[in-house]
């Protein structure tokens, strides 16, 4: 990975980082060491030929602008994780480890999860993005990833999470209109009934959105 290239995804991170209240400690949040976690990570992941898959609000950006994010999020093995001891786990169920390296943060979504490994083998693209080469969720990746985690937030009563992940979603969905159909049916393999059905209605709200969106303002 380029210098500029990590520096781009450094910017994202830094500025959202930053501009939150939470993180400021005595003064600001060191800038120069973010950037630098950034570089190392890409670094140590190519060294060791770590497979990964690029996802969340960075993978993002790729498709939309406007996107802003204080993590990396990645889909990778937990095997993988015995090739980055550098890692300080602070949390850690069957699907999801959170860690960081250094002033960076990350969350990682591991292929013991059936979806999350689909998405890893069927929906990823080698993509140039922010000047290099690398593993990122298609948009039908991304769809199924969110579509996925809403019931769930919902349950949470996570509103902040929730409105976040309807508004990515609506977002790819008003840019690219892919065939949802077939991800729902997709999807269908890997949620139960109820919670399918609280997906569709999200979805069916989104794309009325998204309709009278279009009218108001003259787009075809």
């Amino acid at each position: 990975m380029t210098i500029q290239s990590t520096l781009q995804i450094g910017n994202v991170i830094r500025n959202a980082a930053i501009f939150n209240l939470k993180n400021w400690s005595g003064g600001m949040m060191n800038s120069d060491t973010l950037f630098q976690s950034v570089q190392d990570f890409f670094a140590v992941l190519d060294d060791r030929k770590i497979d990964y898959v690029l996802v969340g609000g960075i993978a993002l950006l790729h498709y939309v602008e406007g996107r802003n994010t204080e993590d990396l999020d990645l889909i990778m093995a937990v095997s993988s994780l015995e090739k980055l001891p550098e890692l300080k786990i602070s949390s850690r169920d069957m699907y999801f480890v959170r860690a960081s390296y250094d002033a960076l943060q990350i969350d990682m979504l591991l292929t013991k999860n059936p979806l999350f490994k689909k998405v890893q083998g069927e929906y990823t693209k080698v993509q140039n993005f922010l000047d290099r080469n690398i593993p990122l969720a298609t948009v039908e990746g991304l769809l199924l990833l969110k579509l996925y985690a809403l019931p769930s937030l919902y349950r949470q009563g996570n509103f902040v999470r929730v409105g976040i992940y309807e508004n990515d979603i609506a977002t790819l969905l008003h840019a690219y209109q892919p065939d949802l159909p077939s991800l729902l049916g997709t999807l269908s393999k890997y949620v139960d009934e109820n919670d399918l059905g609280e997906i569709q209605g999200v979805l069916a709200d989104i794309q009325n959105r998204i309709k009278r969106f279009r009218g108001e303002s003259g787009q075809a």
